[in-house]
């Protein structure tokens, strides 16, 4: 996994804080259950941009700065 998520946009942050906003701690596997329906339908778009999500949530649940500082 890449330490940053991909962001098309800003649509992402915002339903990455939904997830969180709906789902607590389970926001991630939320966002996974979701990418995983997406594939198994055959819609690699959403596929993609739900794992990014989750990569997001869990990006947003570390309390410390990732990557380069300045």
């Amino acid at each position: 996994m890449s330490p940053i998520p991909y962001l098309a946009d800003r649509t992402h942050v915002t339903d990455a804080a939904d997830l969180i906003r709906a789902f607590g701690d389970d926001a991630g596997f939320e966002a996974a259950a979701r990418a995983d329906r997406s594939r198994d339908v055959g819609n690699h778009i959403n596929f993609c941009r739900w794992r990014q999500i989750e990569r997001l949530i869990v990006l947003m649940s570390v309390n410390r700065a990732v990557g380069t500082v300045h």
